[in-house]
């Protein structure tokens, strides 16, 4: 078959640790029933984006991989018998945090995972207070379905990345993402925003010639300040096909999206648009220079 039923999970958080979880596995278990072959959850699933503020009582909410979550979900992939994506605050060691994307095979088993390579610091994403930068690269991840090239959130905004990941052979890249509004932005801001993150997603799947699959998260948290704004969780989740075509899009509201790709469409659009043959790497030297 050449078809690949995708399934991806957009959901709000709360604190409620276990709540937060149910609402990942009810969203699995739909896109499952739906046939799902591959499903994908948003960044931090398990919780509240935490990084609105420097606390360091969040680190208590870290946990090791493997841990209560991979073997949570990856009984669940057993049972449904699919590849899930999941998304986790990893605690490698003493004072040492990541950003972490977990990738489980339908056995239940931990195909591999993802450390985000690119940390954001800014006014309510305090990233660099809580993860360490990767030190995995970006190598896909190996699945009975494919190879996937995981990458997260803020990764999304660099092309080095996505192109890494597809001269690495991935098949398709996957964002996990928390982004959002500040909700004082005016509705222009907010379009603007919405709309570049859509764009670049988008040029990643035409340069490279591969889908991509985007999962945001959803609703308004508040910030833990006093004063602060809070987050304004835009949703918007979507899939680009191999020339940057719109294949499924979300609203702004929890839900589960599902999308067939054909695996065949990367090899037909590739030999049209030979971006990959015709790179002048000899001439890319200046890319590494500061």
């Amino acid at each position: 078959m050449n078809d690949l039923i995708v399934g991806m999970v957009q959901q709000s958080c709360s604190a409620d640790r276990d709540a937060s979880l149910r609402a990942s596995m009810k969203g699995i278990r739909q896109a499952a029933s739906q046939d799902a072959q591959l499903v994908v959850l948003q960044e931090l699933h398990t919780g509240l984006y935490f990084c609105q503020s420097e606390d360091t009582r969040c680190f208590d909410q870290a946990e090791t991989i493997p841990g209560p979550s991979t073997e949570a979900f990856g009984a669940l992939a057993r049972e449904l018998g699919i590849v899930l994506v999941t998304s986790l605050f990893e605690r490698r060691a003493p004072g040492l945090y990541h950003n972490t994307a977990v990738v489980l095979e339908k056995d239940g088993t931990i195909a591999g995972m993802y450390r985000k390579m690119h940390i954001p610091d800014d006014p309510g994403y305090y990233e660099k207070f809580y993860f360490t930068p990767g030190d995995l690269g970006f190598s896909p991840i190996d699945t009975s379905v494919g190879r996937l090239g995981v990458l997260v959130c803020w990764d999304q905004w660099y092309p080095e990345a996505a192109r890494l990941m597809a001269m690495a052979g991935a098949d398709m890249l996957i964002y996990p993402t928390a982004i959002g509004w500040d909700p004082l932005d005016d509705e222009d801001e907010q379009q603007r925003q919405l709309q570049a993150w859509i764009t670049i997603q988008r040029s990643h799947a035409v340069a490279n010639g591969i889908p991509v699959i985007s999962v945001n998260r959803v609703g308004f948290e508040p910030s833990p300040e006093t004063g602060g704004q809070g987050a304004q969780f835009w949703g918007n989740s979507f899939v680009a096909g191999c020339q940057g075509e719109i294949l499924v899009q979300a609203g702004r509201q929890e839900e589960v999206l599902m999308v067939t790709l054909d695996r065949q469409r990367s090899e037909t659009v590739r030999r049209i648009w030979p971006f990959l043959r015709d790179r002048r790497i000899d001439a890319y030297g200046d890319l590494t220079r500061d």
